[in-house]
Parts: C-alpha cells; sequence; structure tokens
C-alpha cells in the first residue's frame, strides 16, 4: 500500500490491542494510513514506509483502543453536585423538575462539557441517551449533535422519549414528557436525519425510551417496531433498582426482563444500562437474546443502586461495556476511571478477588463497548484494518512508574494522562489538553448555563 494516504507511525510503546487473543506487545509499533490501522507489531515499524507524515515516538506509553462509552446524560454536566445523599427514585424526584427547564443553549453546553471530560481522558467514542424534552425547548437533538462533532468524537444518540408524567404515576413533570404519538413522529426524524450506518460514520442514532416507569407499554412496543424498521439499535434503562423491580411486579405482573421482553425489547440489537438486579433466568434471557449491557459502577455506588453480576454476564457471553452515566450521578464525567471503577466494585461482590481483573476492565471499555453499539467490526481493538481510534496513555512518571505490567497500572493506577488520542486518525488530545475546542470556553460556558438553568427552576 504505498499509496496510501498520510502515514503516522507510532514506536516505542507498549500495546494491548484487545483484540480476541489479547495480544500485546511490551515495545512495539503501530502505521496508521488516513483513517484505518494499517499495521502493527513488535519491535519497530518497518523502513522504506511511503508517505510517512508524522513519527511519534512513545517511550513510556501504552496504546490501547479508544475508550467507547456505553451511557450517559450529557445535559447533567449542568446539575452536578446534587441531591448528593439520595437513592435513584428519591433522587430523580428532585431533579426532574430542575432538568425540565433545560433548552437547547444548556444541552449544547452539557453536552460539550461532558464530552470534552470523557474525550481528554481517552474517551474516542461516546454515546448520550437524552430522553427529557420540554415543550419549546429548541432542537434539542441538532444540539448535541452539533457539540460532538465539534468536538470530534465519534458519536451515538440514543434519541430517548418519556409519555408517563406525574399525572400518569410517572416522576417527571407532564410539561416535560411528549405524547405517543410525538416522541414517535420526533424519534423517527432524527433517525432519518442524522443516522448514519456507513463504516467509519461519526453520527449514529438509537431508539431509546427512557425506562418502565416513566414510559407507556404502546410507546415501548411501538418504538422497538420503529427501531427495526429503521434498521438502529435500542436502549433503554433497566432493572436498575430494587424499587424498579417493585414497580414492575404491581403494575405489569412480571418483573423488568420478562417485561422487557412481552414488549420485544430483548435481542442483539438491544441494550440496557445498569441492569443491577437481576436473577439467573434474566440472565439466562439475555445470553439467549444477545442484549448487551451498559455497566455503570460509579453511578451505581452513587445512588446505593446494587452491584451488577459483571462476572456472570460475561460468563454467560452477554455483551457487556461501561458508560460514565450522567455527571448528575458521576460527577467526575470521566470514563477511564470506570476502568478501576469496575474491577473495585465487582470485587465486593460474591466473586470476590475472582471477579474481574485489569485486562477484563479494559475489554469491557473498550471492545465490550463496541459490542453493545453494534461496532465491533470497526472499533475496540487495535487490528489491522480497523478504525484509526487509539489512545498513548503516559504511564512513566511517578504516578506509574514502578508498575511494571502497564495494564495494571492504567487500571489500577492513578487516572494517567493522556499524551495523544485520535479518532478516524485524527489527533484530538495533545498532551492532556484538546485540540478540537477550547476547554476552558467550554468550562465558562457550563457554569455560566448551570446559573441559568438554577436561576429559571427556582422561579
Amino acid at each position: 500500500m504505498s499509496d496510501a494516504p498520510g502515514r503516522t507511525v507510532i514506536e516505542n510503546c507498549a500495546i494491548a490491542t484487545v483484540d480476541a487473543h489479547g495480544t500485546e506487545y511490551a515495545r512495539g509499533h503501530l502505521v496508521l494510513a488516513g483513517d484505518r490501522i494499517e499495521s502493527l507489531g513488535a519491535g519497530a515499524a518497518p523502513e522504506g514506509l511511503a508517505g510517512v507524515v508524522r513519527r511519534i515516538d512513545a517511550e513510556g506509553h501504552l496504546a490501547t483502543p479508544g475508550l467507547v462509552n456505553t451511557h450517559h446524560h450529557f445535559y447533567q454536566f449542568l446539575t452536578r453536585g446534587l441531591a448528593t445523599d439520595h437513592n435513584l427514585f428519591d433522587w430523580l424526584t428532585a431533579l426532574y423538575p430542575t432538568w425540565a427547564r433545560i433548552d437547547e443553549a444548556m444541552c449544547r453546553a452539557g453536552a460539550l462539557g461532558s464530552l470534552a471530560m470523557m474525550a481528554r481522558g481517552g474517551c474516542t467514542t461516546a454515546m448520550d441517551h437524552h430522553y427529557i424534552h420540554p415543550r419549546g425547548a429548541g432542537d434539542l437533538s441538532g444540539a448535541i449533535i452539533q457539540a460532538a462533532r465539534e468536538t470530534g468524537v465519534r458519536f451515538t444518540l440514543a434519541r430517548g422519549s418519556m409519555d408517563r408524567g406525574e399525572s400518569d404515576g410517572g416522576l417527571p413533570p407532564d410539561f416535560a414528557v411528549e405524547s405517543l404519538e410525538g416522541a414517535l413522529a420526533a424519534t423517527e426524524e432524527t433517525v432519518d436525519r442524522h443516522h448514519d450506518a456507513s463504516f467509519g460514520a461519526m453520527t449514529q442514532i438509537a431508539v431509546a425510551p427512557c425506562s418502565p416507569f416513566s414510559v407507556s407499554t404502546e410507546l415501548l412496543t411501538q418504538s422497538a417496531e420503529l427501531a427495526r424498521r429503521k434498521g438502529v439499535r435500542m436502549h433503554t434503562h433497566g432493572s436498575e433498582t430494587v424499587e424498579e423491580e417493585t414497580w414492575c411486579r404491581e403494575l405489569f405482573g412480571m418483573g423488568p426482563t420478562d417485561y422487557f421482553e412481552s414488549t420485544g425489547w430483548l435481542g442483539a440489537d438491544v441494550w440496557m444500562a445498569h441492569c443491577v438486579h437481576m436473577n439467573d433466568a434474566d440472565l439466562a434471557a439475555f445470553a439467549r437474546t444477545g442484549t448487551g449491557v451498559a455497566h455503570c459502577p460509579s453511578s451505581n455506588a452513587r445512588l446505593a443502586a446494587g452491584i451488577a453480576r459483571v462476572p456472570d454476564m460475561l460468563a454467560a457471553g452477554i455483551p457487556v461495556g461501561l458508560g460514565v452515566d450522567g455527571t448528575a450521578s458521576n460527577e467526575a464525567g470521566e470514563l477511564h476511571t470506570e476502568l478501576r471503577g469496575a474491577v473495585l466494585v465487582n470485587r465486593l461482590g460474591p466473586h470476590r478477588e475472582a471477579a474481574l481483573t485489569a485486562r477484563q476492565a479494559l475489554r469491557l471499555g473498550t471492545y465490550g463497548g463496541a459490542q453493545v453499539l453494534g461496532r465491533a467490526a470497526e472499533i475496540g481493538s487495535l487490528e489491522p484494518g480497523k478504525l484509526a481510534d487509539l489512545v498513548l496513555w503516559r504511564l512513566d512518571t511517578l504516578a506509574h512508574a514502578s508498575i511494571a505490567d502497564p495494564v495494571a497500572a492504567l487500571v489500577l493506577g492513578a487516572p494517567a494522562p493522556v499524551t495523544a488520542s485520535f479518532v478516524g486518525g485524527r489527533q484530538l488530545v495533545a498532551d492532556g489538553r484538546l485540540t478540537t475546542v477550547d476547554e476552558d470556553e467550554i468550562a465558562a460556558s457550563t457554569r455560566s448555563e448551570a446559573r441559568r438553568l438554577a436561576e429559571i427552576a427556582g422561579e
């Protein structure tokens, strides 16, 4: 391939490919050509490569696939640090009146803040489950998608919806929910306008009613039909708390998993957030149907939801990725810290020290995330022909220098600095700073919009 465009050569780094064999190189190289990984391996890059426009000496670094975030709520960046001692239902009740006041400018600021925090920490593919659409708030989906384009992160918008307001026994205020017909029409329009099904797409759309306790059975059922008619993926919250289990049994006469299956919401095109309270039959149903899971350890701990059975899910062959979740329940807003969190939280469960290894955690945050987003053929591992979405983590500073195993250093050590991050061969981070957007401007914007939201909500 001597005519390959603009080769970038990265050398002298440790490499964790996260491929099917878990291939690693103690000292190796990568060659990027255009938006793809052309080659990689042990030792130095081949001599005589044509069209090399850049060489990076990555001594002291670990190269991994870019991290893939599988669950988030960007708008919550504006309500961090509130209701810090609440369980899920009390937390939702406390914050919904504020969230119901968001508008387009707020969504843009929250999206930029959320994306910037993740991108500067090694996340190259993000998703946003945006389910709150107050009347007259503007083009919220468009604002979020534009923020992702500006940041340069590969992106899935899970176009969410709610049609069960307070008057119907739901938690959100009535003016913050849509009608059944309105939600379906707006979701289909978002798919038609923004979804790109091609290899290497930067923007994709999923159909994503919020949760069993905020949407009607009709919205769940018809959303599944819409998604499958359009050929897009499906996402929702599931089995997050004990209270949700009780609520489903009282209202529907069955647990969340059986309810989801009755509405068409299990399948290889579906992934659900949390899945904390699942019995053996629930896990078997997910395994049988190929339904995926977004594991959010920090948020689950923050809201005292419990410990998801991730080791059992992996043993059953269930696809599992990692999620930040909304920054109103994970104020850090970073995905790379969830690698460590996944190991530590799951070791508090019944499997104890055998629950998750450092390498399993890295796989959750990369290839596992690619699986649940339906993009494992494109991203999630470092292999020739895949998209050049990768990160160089610096591991030779005081924080990590005495840890011989680079993967253990990355996962179990302090948050590692990101020297470089690439999406489709385009560099998004240089020496820990974003190259595509101004972090200081975003900080000022999020602070301003958070204050404006608080003032409006307090009126």
